[in-house]
């Protein structure tokens, strides 16, 4: 016999943003279920891993008001959870020729000299300038995650790790998700499936693609690799933007390169090579030359990506008891508890003409 489970919001796919949107409608009271395809803590998605950056710098200030929430969301989330989450850098994103960087007290810097003085263990590439952003910092991304977890299942909220999406369709009050253990109908699904929203939701098909990427941490401890001598930083390149974490609270200095091979998901994502670990060492090195660049972890992940970087959320056209959420493109995770209450807003009736700029109705969905 099929078991069936009757809740007022499902929630399918609990990374940053599943899990997020969770926490929140359960702490508002509202009977939610939370289904991810994989065990907890599971490195097949985009949300593991230890560490994040998060920033106020952004190209467009069309982001600015949301980057704020965000910075107000994590503040919460520390406050509800009695967790340190985010640990204060700073960063420096060096670039050549002009940049579109931008934000609240963000400043140029052009002078060598203040670069050093700002960040000293990051040796800026020469003939590049800097935007120093002093907001920015490290998020504890296993550690959140794990708080949401627990937030949410004080409150209530039903988490079923480990069971398979067969499908859903909407049904006379709202919706009905199939799963391989059963049936769960709600009045609203959300569906935050990561690399797998394409197929949970074919509407979004043709404006995702998924990226294999690669990330290398080498040991903590390391003066070099530590705030005050070493934030947040990035390096625009032609050939992708490299991308480094410094080691805040014993994580380690961690580099990657926003930018890889395109990648089903349903094949388990592989690991770095040894020439790749070399490759990410050899960056490291260039950009930290104070470390050892000796890796204690190296990793490969998801990257969900929309051509123009912006995410999808919000009701479908067809479908307004379905609310897409694909906030990723590879800079999704800092406004995890953001996005979750936004969605968890719209799933209870609470209009969020702020995400007018990333709504699943500028996509024409």
């Amino acid at each position: 016999m099929t078991a069936v489970v009757s809740a007022d919001v499902v929630v399918l796919g609990l990374g940053i943003h599943g899990m997020s949107t969770v926490a929140s409608l359960a702490r508002r009271g509202v009977r939610v279920v939370g289904i991810d395809r994989f065990a907890a803590g599971h490195s097949r998605g985009s949300s593991h891993g230890r560490t994040r950056m998060i920033r106020r710098a952004y190209p467009n200030p069309v982001w600015n008001p949301l980057v704020e929430t965000a910075f107000d969301a994590w503040g919460a989330l520390e406050r509800a959870s009695g967790e340190t989450l985010f640990h204060r850098t700073g960063g420096l994103y060096a670039h050549e020729g002009a940049s579109q960087l931008q934000g609240p007290d963000c400043v140029l810097v052009d002078d060598r000299d203040r670069m050093a003085a700002l960040m000293p263990g990051f040796a800026v590439p020469e003939g590049y300038r800097a935007v120093y952003d002093p907001s920015a910092g490290v998020l504890e991304a296993e550690r959140a995650l794990l708080a949401l977890r627990r937030l949410a299942e004080a409150a209530g909220a039903g988490l079923r790790d480990g069971e398979r999406v067969l499908g859903w369709e909407p049904a006379s009050e709202g919706v009905e998700v199939r799963t391989d253990q059963g049936v769960v109908r709600a009045a609203r699904l959300v569906v935050a499936g990561g690399s797998w929203a394409g197929r949970l939701l074919p509407q979004l098909a043709n404006l995702l693609e998924v990226w294999r990427i690669l990330t290398v941490t080498v040991r903590a401890g390391q003066s070099a690799g530590s705030p005050p001598s070493l934030g947040a930083f990035s390096v625009d390149r032609p050939e992708g933007l490299v991308f480094g974490i410094p080691d805040a609270d014993g994580n380690g200095v961690k580099l990657g390169v926003d930018a890889g091979e395109v990648w089903d998901p349903e094949t388990p994502v592989a690991p770095p090579t040894p020439v790749e670990v070399d490759a990410l060492r050899d960056l490291l090195h260039a950009f930290v030359p104070g470390v050892d660049t000796t890796p204690v972890e190296a990793a490969a992940c998801l990257y969900t990506m929309t051509e123009d970087k912006r995410f999808v959320i919000g009701p479908l056209a067809e479908v307004p008891e379905v609310i897409a959420v694909s906030a990723c493109s590879g800079h999704g995770f800092k406004f995890g508890p953001a996005i979750g209450d936004a969605v968890a807003d719209l799933a209870t009736g609470i209009e969020r003409p702020d995400l007018a700029f990333v709504s699943a109705a500028r996509r024409g969905i």
